[in-house]
């Protein structure tokens, strides 16, 4: 039986740096060090084919315990709710108004940075508050 070693979440997007530079300051990765031979990004990215330049993009847990982020260049804009969505866990442990405050907390630094706060989903007998919002692209997220 095979075991997963990573996983890797992949985000279709217009801009892919863009994009991931939002997602490092939201969950505080880091861009990885370039291909060796180059000296930065941009020296790589130039190295391409005109169509590929600016293509795709990636983040990473500094620490490694989190996966990496990949960002990808498609043709087509967003148009529907995402199938799949990241949890940024900003309330772990905490419960009712106090819950609330630390995801409005880091809901208000999130819209500094871009983000898009769409509603509160208030605890019920099942579950605990969490904020759904959207990165700088419109794919949907939850602060929980």
């Amino acid at each position: 039986m095979a075991s997963v070693k990573q996983v890797q979440v992949t985000f279709d997007c217009a801009d892919p740096e863009r994009v991931a530079r939002f997602w490092c300051e939201v969950l505080g990765y880091v861009v990885p060090p370039p291909p060796e031979g180059f000296g930065s990004w941009g020296d790589y990215d130039r190295s391409l084919p005109p169509e590929r330049q600016g293509a795709a993009f990636a983040c990473m847990d500094p620490t490694g315990a989190g996966p990496r982020l990949f960002f990808q260049r498609v043709p087509e804009g967003k148009v529907v709710k995402n199938r799949v969505h990241l949890d940024v866990r900003a309330g772990t442990g905490l419960v009712g108004a106090e819950r609330v405050a630390a995801l409005e907390a880091e809901c208000a630094r999130l819209v500094q940075l871009g983000a898009v706060r769409m509603y509160l989903l208030t605890a019920d007998e099942y579950n605990e508050s969490c904020l759904a919002m959207q990165d700088v692209e419109g794919n949907e997220f939850c602060l929980d």
